[in-house]
């Protein structure tokens, strides 16, 4: 099933996402409510009127929540890389690759892009393949016009290069990736990826983020204060029951058992 280019997403209820890691750049522009962005060492609030251009390959964890009562309502724009590519091929971007959100300005281009969208979205969640595709090259032309930064987001297409396993893990061991995933952020396939990480940790990656994500969801329950249900996915466990399963068997109590929790707290 092809992926939707240009769409509208509202959320009435605070949803918080897995993981944030876009294959491809993507440009959103928040309507109402807030989204928050969470990386490793970094953290972002957006509200009504931010319009902000995400580079691909980047972890991180995104919440959309109402504000006020009002839903988060968001319009995403999905550059695929076959069109950035059709649309650089005569251009040679001068700057690095840019690895940061890029945040716009209120504009007056940006305003009339995202108003010409509106009428389609009373019909429909997503734009039909055809209008997206010129919608998506007019995002281009207008966002490289607003700012040259752009093209360190749009106009690079390698993959990332190999970087320093550790430091690499232990920054970002929370994010519930598969393997294939780590592997391909740091460089290496997965075969790689296995063998250089027991030579780094002495462990196999499975057992290593098993222990890691318990010892920060255990300090976050003792020293936060936070209940099992707010830490469990921002630790990277996949649901509630794994995560209170996993904890047990590593030291020997449940996780409502740190503070003396009633079970139906959690």
């Amino acid at each position: 099933m092809e992926v939707a280019e240009v769409f509208v997403s509202c959320k009435k209820e605070a949803h918080y996402s897995r993981e944030l890691m876009l294959p491809q750049p993507a440009l959103v522009r928040v309507i109402s409510g807030e989204v928050r962005i969470a990386a490793a060492d970094r953290s972002f609030r957006f509200f009504a009127g931010d319009t902000i251009l995400f580079p691909r390959d980047q972890l991180a964890r995104m919440s959309k929540l109402p504000l006020n009562g009002i839903p988060c309502v968001a319009i995403s724009v999905i550059f695929r890389q076959d069109r950035l590519k059709q649309h650089y091929q005569d251009i040679k971007p001068s700057s690095q690759l840019k690895h940061e959100p890029l945040i716009f300005e209120d504009h007056p281009l940006l305003e009339s892009l995202f108003n010409s969208l509106e009428p389609y979205f009373k019909l429909a969640d997503a734009l039909p393949a055809d209008i997206a595709a010129f919608k998506v090259e007019e995002a281009i032309r207008i966002l490289r016009a607003i700012d040259p930064a752009t093209d360190s987001l749009l106009g690079h297409f390698e993959a990332p290069g190999k970087l320093d396993l550790v430091a690499f893990m232990e920054q970002n061991f929370q994010f519930n990736l598969p393997l294939e995933k780590f592997g391909y952020l740091t460089g290496r396939s997965l075969t790689t990826f296995k063998k250089d990480f027991k030579q780094a940790f002495g462990s196999s990656p499975g057992r290593w983020l098993t222990r890691k994500r318990l010892e920060l969801a255990r300090y976050q329950l003792t020293e936060h204060k936070r209940k099992p249900s707010e830490v469990y996915l921002d630790t990277g466990f996949e649901d509630l029951s794994h995560f209170s399963f996993a904890f047990k068997k590593q030291y020997g109590y449940s996780p409502t058992e740190v503070r003396g929790l009633d079970p139906s707290s959690i």
